[in-house]
């Protein structure tokens, strides 16, 4: 409990006002002190003055101290806690009056503050006392002529007994220790106060703290109730937000790693089939190189080539892919017309889709228009989505390449539209889309066709199949122009890639 938040902040909180007690105190004290000494001297400022007529008949030859005495004795009006003495020119004790000689402590006083007295500046002025070395008092002070010796001073201490010592004054004065109750009154209340709001506002702080222990011991679920916009607030609301980062961030390293599995399983597969192939043929074509007759020969050759080409495609497409994820490959873009560059892909592929009975063909907008985007790469992602195109449609099914222009809000993020815009429209997107009419894909698989080595059909063979990089690889190229490949299919009827690029002028 002692090393807790609101123990070290209650003692601080405590220290503090304790602290300011002590100084409100003091500094009370001393005023009061201080005003005394101003009202005991203003009331008495002329009383130095008022007795020199008094004295001075009884200092002319010598100093009569009897009969100064006397004087002082049957003085009425005149304050009785007064000390009086006689200075010469330079503060040095004469002669004291009503005051023990054995008490004496200065044989002279500063004549500073006679000075100051006398020129009349603000008071309080405080003088030396002679019967004590380091204290000063209220005085007044008039010249007076002594035993024919001029600029004499009679100095007087006023108040002596009052301002023996500030213990005293204190357990005399109902003022100041009624201040001083009511001080102490107003620090006890508010030091209550204090510990009872921190109790509050810690409860707060601890409650923030069992919701942190919770999720630290794994349950992620937690939250912290936000019920104001203070600093404890933010705090939470910041706690928060990072929690649901950390949980976010957390399931994405699961994904990561289920696809690490994956794909160390799938590259592993993928490149045992063609290395086993590869080997097995060469080693036929070791072990019975002098039966074998020369075509029989070429055949496994050309197979363990065959085999060859495939795993150096698929070494190659995995690392196009990685460079295009780590952004070592960056676009760079350059004004093109998107027409020529499809019409170009169409021709290549149109002799091995006539070979396997598809109907390629392109369907361009009579406009012209240009695109800005990299054109190496845009020609990446038509030869990969017209090749997986050609592969899942059966023979004598038609794969369709396309471009429309839309205008800006037209783009619903559903199929691609037919045809171009309306006549007198502003074009500034162009759409362009493959579309086939093979079996279609899945409602469950549509979420999962741009992942790497993902494929609809399993039990397709991979020589017919690919090895389901193609799609990750468009898929990536289109992101790193700003853009979103998309997918729309229908099971029995076909599938629709599709994504869109900028017009420029030109």
């Amino acid at each position: 409990m002692l090393h807790s938040f609101y123990a070290k902040l209650s003692a601080l909180f405590l220290l503090l006002i304790v602290g300011l007690g002590v100084i409100i105190a003091t500094l009370g004290v001393r005023a009061a002190q201080q005003y005394a000494d101003e009202v005991e001297q203003k009331l008495n400022r002329t009383l130095a003055e008022e007795l020199v007529p008094r004295f001075e008949p009884l200092l002319e030859d010598r100093v009569e101290y009897e009969a100064i005495e006397a004087e002082i004795e049957d003085m009425t009006g005149i304050n009785r806690r007064i000390e009086i003495y006689l200075l010469d020119d330079d503060g040095g004790l004469k002669a004291s009056f009503g005051v023990p000689e054995a008490s004496m402590k200065r044989s002279a006083v500063a004549m500073e503050p006679i000075r100051q007295f006398m020129s009349g500046e603000e008071l309080p002025i405080l003088g030396d006392d002679p019967r004590d070395p380091d204290g000063h008092k209220p005085f007044s002070v008039a010249h007076i002529d002594a035993m024919g010796q001029r600029d004499c001073y009679l100095y007087i201490i006023l108040g002596s007994e009052q301002y023996a010592s500030t213990a005293r004054m204190l357990g005399d004065s109902y003022i100041v220790q009624t201040a001083l109750r009511g001080l102490a009154l107003v620090l006890f209340t508010t030091a209550g106060l204090g510990l009872f709001f921190f109790r509050r506002l810690t409860q707060r702080l601890r409650a923030m703290q069992n919701v942190v222990s919770r999720f630290e011991r794994g349950d992620f679920k937690q939250r912290m109730t936000v019920r104001s916009s203070d600093e404890i607030g933010r705090l939470a609301e910041c706690f928060n937000q990072m929690a649901d980062t950390l949980v976010d961030t957390m399931k994405d390293l699961r994904d990561a790693d289920r696809m690490r599995r994956e794909l160390v399983a799938n590259v592993s597969h993928d490149l045992r089939s063609p290395l086993s192939s590869i080997q097995g043929y060469l080693e036929t074509v070791s072990i019975k190189d002098g039966d074998l007759d020369p075509a029989e020969r070429r055949r496994y050759v050309e197979t363990a080539l065959r085999n060859a080409q495939r795993l150096n495609s698929l070494v190659g497409s995995l690392f196009e892919l990685s460079k295009l994820e780590t952004k070592q490959i960056q676009p760079e873009p350059e004004a093109f017309p998107l027409a020529e560059l499809v019409q170009d892909v169409v021709l290549q592929y149109r002799p091995r889709a006539e070979a396997e009975d598809v109907d390629l063909q392109a369907e361009l907008p009579d406009r012209r228009v240009r695109t800005h985007a990299d054109i190496g790469l845009m020609e990446r992602v038509l030869t990969n989505l017209i090749d997986n195109a050609i592969h899942y449609t059966p023979a004598g099914g038609t794969v369709r390449v396309g471009m429309s222009v839309t205008e800006t809000g037209d783009e619903d993020g559903g199929a691609p539209p037919d045809g171009a815009p309306p006549d007198g429209a502003t074009p500034d997107r162009i759409r362009l889309f493959v579309r086939d009419t093979g079996p279609g894909i899945p409602e469950d698989d549509v979420p999962h066709v741009f992942e790497r080595f993902y494929r609809v059909d399993k039990s397709r063979d991979r020589d017919r199949g690919g090895a389901g990089l193609g799609l990750a690889i468009a898929h990536t190229i289109v992101d790193l122009h700003g853009e979103t490949l998309q997918v729309k299919s229908d099971v029995g009827r076909g599938t629709t890639f599709w994504f869109d690029l900028p017009v420029v002028d030109g």
